[in-house]
């Protein structure tokens, strides 16, 4: 069954408990050697010796046929495994990981892996290619005087490394939290080469508008996602990073939005009815349907363009029928066992009675929605259209539809998948402008 997120950097992951050590400390030989020779066995389809080093909290957790499917489901997201480099010590989050970039069909991934004091493996997981050589934000100020500044997001399960970016001059300013999409993002949203949320923060600081994007707690903190439902995947971070934000030094805190991408996006009018004293919601690429109908579009679409079989996409297409029967006639407080597409079933079951639009209408805040024309994973015609006609004649609500331009807001690609996304790029200028005058055109709170 393939499902494909509505972000195309999801980081399907086994998760345990165990951290990695601090990136100041060096890992064994031994370390990376299981590290190594674990990755070698699943790349070649070996799961039972994949996990010949594993700790036994992880290898309880994560047994062959568990480990065969979340490397089938990296290759139904990211195209067929080709090959990858050699396993070395590298930083991720602040820890020290043994590491790899792996290259796919269509995109490359990273591989981590973390060991005890008997250099057991204890934390495995893959994220964003591009997360293994980011480093954490150093405070600096920037040749125009936008100065950018660690600034931690608190969270139950541990602070979300996060950066706040300051125009120059001496404020207040208004000021934006970005919150990112589906799946394990670090504070830029990197996709690919691609940094959606740096490129916003740049151009907003340029505006005289400051910025506070952060890392996902699934990026952070992956241990902690055994139980994750929407709520702590997406709304309490960003109600907390909105709260943080207004108490800085130079910020207004009357004039404090919120811009959600996609999943992000979708989540932004509960953000919203959670914190009714933010200014405003920026809504890109917000999915106005149920998040498996959009994935079931995926599935038909991509998979015709990706040269699938009828039959495999009818059986991804029928699963997600099967899915929603399921979640349908669950108890909201005793979610089905087991899990769905790589997260557990109380993760689906959160989501399944949220309505965004309805939200959306019941926030009083001013909202701006963006979509790109050439977008692939959020229908144009079926989502923005839909925003559009549900929220004709709401007081303080613009659209905006950009011809030519991607999920990502760049220029979209010709194949029409997740292929596009190798090809460097920025978001587009007239978007971060857009944004930009519309933010600075809201009344304070």
């Amino acid at each position: 069954m393939k499902l494909r997120s509505i972000m195309p950097a999801v980081a399907i992951a086994a998760l345990l408990s165990a951290p990695a050590v601090r990136a100041a400390d060096a890992l064994s030989p031994a370390c990376v050697a299981h590290a190594a020779a674990s990755l070698d066995a699943l790349a070649h389809g070996d799961y039972a010796g994949a996990r010949k080093d594993f700790g036994k909290a992880i290898a309880d957790k994560l047994d062959a046929a568990k480990l065969e499917q979340v490397w089938k489901q990296l290759q139904e997201t990211m195209g067929a495994y080709q090959s990858h480099d050699t396993v070395g010590q590298k930083t991720l989050a602040g820890h020290a990981v043994a590491a790899a970039t792996l290259s796919f069909a269509n995109m490359q991934l990273g591989f981590a892996a973390a060991c005890d004091a008997q250099d057991k493996i204890t934390s495995y997981r893959f994220v964003p290619a591009e997360a293994l050589a980011s480093t954490a934000v150093q405070a600096h100020v920037e040749a125009d005087g936008v100065r950018v500044s660690p600034l931690d997001v608190p969270t139950p399960v541990g602070p979300l490394h996060g950066a706040l970016t300051l125009p120059a001059g001496a404020g207040p300013f208004p000021a934006v939290v970005l919150v990112a999409g589906s799946g394990a993002h670090d504070m830029d949203e990197t996709v690919g080469p691609n940094k959606p949320f740096r490129d916003i923060a740049e151009g907003l600081a340029s505006a005289g508008i400051a910025t506070l994007r952060y890392d996902k707690r699934a990026f952070d903190h992956p241990e902690g996602n055994a139980g994750l439902v929407i709520d702590a995947e997406v709304t309490d971070d960003a109600v907390a990073a909105a709260h943080l934000l207004a108490q800085q030094k130079g910020i207004d805190p009357r004039r404090v939005f919120v811009l959600g991408h996609s999943l992000g996006a979708m989540m932004a009018p509960r953000i919203g009815q959670r914190d009714p004293q933010l200014a405003g919601l920026v809504l890109m690429a917000a999915p106005a349907r149920p998040l498996l109908d959009v994935s079931a579009e995926q599935v038909r679409e991509l998979g015709a363009r990706d040269h699938e079989s009828a039959a495999q996409i009818a059986a991804g297409v029928q699963a997600i029928a099967a899915e929603q029967k399921l979640l349908a006639g669950a108890d909201a407080q005793h979610p089905p066992a087991g899990a769905f597409a790589g997260l557990p079933q109380g993760y689906w079951l959160s989501l399944h009675d949220y309505d965004q639009v309805a939200a959306a209408k019941a926030v009083s805040m001013p909202i701006l929605l963006l979509q790109g024309d050439g977008d692939f994973q959020v229908s144009p015609t079926l989502d923005f259209v839909r925003w559009q006609k549900q929220l004709a004649g709401r007081p303080h609500t613009a659209f905006r539809l950009y011809p030519g331009l991607s999920h990502l807001f760049m220029p979209a690609g010709s194949t029409g998948t997740l292929a596009d996304y190798k090809t460097p790029a920025r978001v587009d200028t007239q978007v971060v402008d857009d944004i930009a005058a519309w933010l600075k055109a809201r009344s304070p709170r």
